[in-house]
């Protein structure tokens, strides 16, 4: 049995007494602030009463410190803020925190404690999950130690990036550790869930924890873990890379339909899937199937085809035509197996280099018992670190919706198109409303807040390209989808033109360059 004084919630000042030598600890980027790129209402007041009341600028504190004699980079996320949902500045500073470790080839220990992705900051949250995953694949890179220390509530995109990439992950006993919240699963699957469900205790019994340590034994148990790792031999240090980072408030024009008219017609069971994009698009796919730890998720379509005359690797999110389709393809949400397939493939195509090409069309990954067992979270986290290391060239298009890490996972490309009436968010306009203001029937006023059509998300520096659909019926099924095709075909040829003519090698970073700038915060 576990106390609750094992996983009780600690500000980040009491966590650092826990664990830090007395004095040893210099506070790093202390000046960043959040901004607000969809205008939530309210937003810059709750900021500002949240830093009056907790005497903390944002979710998480950085800096440098001792720990048992043992020199470290530290994160500590503190629940008080906003849950220490992770906004622009979270994922600024975590990035930051990583950088400089391999920089400095110091090691970094993160205790996290959030409830995921900060829905206020819209889409540009959603993508500080591929900001950190890359940040932590430099310093993984740098032969740098990282312990990822998972506290009450380690939960959403934060599990589903950093805190599922560390060498080591430790978690305190009884605390909270899940993808998806147990309301949400427990709506989902009808039915009540195991009483250890998502716990420390459930992540170590099904793989995705290493040690379970109490707070009475935690500085001594990090402290040893250091020394251990301070002697290892550590690669060469990245080259430190220029980054410009994106600020101010995206200036968007309208759109031909709003985002709750888009919404409709992407639900619409009409409307065209990647089944019926791949064939006016490809030639001669060969289906690939499993991911080689657990089983095959028809979710998610792995191909080998040709385009052009160039051989190239096919990662789809299939969705549904019927009611036996959709339950087959799970309605389009993958489950880890998924995920693990489109890793296993697209490290193949890097091996024969083949350009990898992915299409999203996902409300969000699966939430269900069945995939916290198999580590959703982990499965998101790890192709955000593969997809971003790959030495080939990644493009990605959002052909409907693009829910949440669901999407990210298979987002994390050199460039990304959007088809016009397509949607990418951190959440599901309806989760939005349910979570932040209680009432999912505001759904469609969340909608448009959120800033999530292809417009916003180019203004926003996400999307790089979109694609005219041509026209659509009121219900949203395509009256041209051979001219739709025939235009993301041209883009998918004209980018790996571009992509193909670098050198391998610059790729990943270059593409982790294209994720560290995107953000909304001031100060330095």
């Amino acid at each position: 049995m576990t106390g609750a004084a094992d996983h009780k919630r600690l500000g980040w000042k009491e966590r650092l007494l826990l664990v830090a030598d007395e004095g040893s600890f210099t506070e790093l980027d202390r000046g960043l602030v959040s901004r607000n790129p969809i205008n939530y209402p309210g937003y810059e007041e709750k900021i500002a009463a949240l830093q009056k009341e907790t005497g903390v600028r944002e979710a998480i504190v950085s800096g440098r410190c001792v720990i048992g004699g043992e020199e470290a980079l530290v994160g500590i996320m503190d629940s008080r803020f906003m849950m220490a949902s992770m906004g622009s500045v979270v994922g600024e500073k975590v990035a930051r925190l990583f950088e400089y470790g391999a920089e400095q080839k110091l090691p970094v220990v993160l205790f996290t404690a959030s409830g995921g992705a900060r829905m206020q900051e819209g889409t540009v949250a959603l993508l500080q999950m591929a900001k950190t995953a890359g940040a932590a694949r430099l310093h993984n890179m740098a032969g740098q130690f990282y312990l990822s220390v998972l506290c009450d509530p380690t939960t959403g995109g934060v599990e589903a990036s950093f805190a599922s990439l560390g060498d080591i992950i430790m978690a305190e006993p009884g605390a909270t550790v899940g993808f998806a919240g147990k309301r949400v699963i427990r709506d989902t699957i009808g039915h009540s869930l195991p009483d250890h469900f998502q716990t420390a205790e459930f992540i170590l019994e099904h793989g995705f924890a290493d040690l379970l340590v109490p707070r009475s034994r935690l500085k001594e148990t990090i402290a040893r873990l250091l020394a251990f790792h301070r002697n290892a031999p550590a690669a060469k240090a990245p080259p430190k890379q220029r980054t410009e980072h994106f600020a101010g408030e995206a200036k968007t024009k309208s759109a031909r339909l709003g985002a709750v008219q888009k919404l409709e017609r992407l639900r619409n069971l009409n409307r065209p899937g990647a089944q019926d994009y791949l064939p006016l698009i490809f030639d001669e796919l060969t289906e690939l199937h499993g991911d080689r730890c657990f089983g095959d998720d028809p979710a998610v379509l792995g191909a080998l085809a040709w385009l052009d005359g160039r051989p190239v690797t096919v990662i789809a999110q299939r969705r549904g035509k019927d009611v036996e389709e959709l339950a087959r393809t799970n309605f389009s949400m993958p489950h880890p197996e998924g995920y693990r397939k489109a890793l296993r493939l697209a490290r193949q195509a890097e091996k024969f280099h083949r350009p990898v090409l992915c299409l999203l069309d996902t409300p969000g990954a699966f939430c269900g018992v069945g995939a916290e067992e198999r580590g959703q979270g982990e499965a998101i986290a790890r192709c955000l670190e593969g997809f971003m290391g790959l030495s080939v060239p990644v493009l990605s298009a959002v052909l409907g919706e693009g829910g949440s890490g669901g999407a990210l996972a298979l987002a994390v490309c050199d460039e990304l198109a959007m088809l016009e009436n397509a949607l990418y968010s951190v959440i599901n306009p309806r989760g939005f409303a349910s979570i932040l203001w209680k009432d999912p029937a505001r759904e469609k006023e969340a909608a448009e807040l959120m800033k999530i059509g292809a417009e916003d998300l180019k203004a926003f520096g996400i999307c790089d390209r979109i694609i005219d659909e041509g026209p659509i019926s009121a219900e949203g099924e395509s009256l041209d989808i051979e001219g739709s095709a025939a235009r993301l075909k041209s883009w998918f040829i004209e980018a790996l033109e571009r992509l193909c003519a670098e050198d391998p090698a610059a790729l990943p970073a270059r593409r982790y360059a294209r994720f560290r700038r995107i953000g909304v915060f001031a100060g330095e």
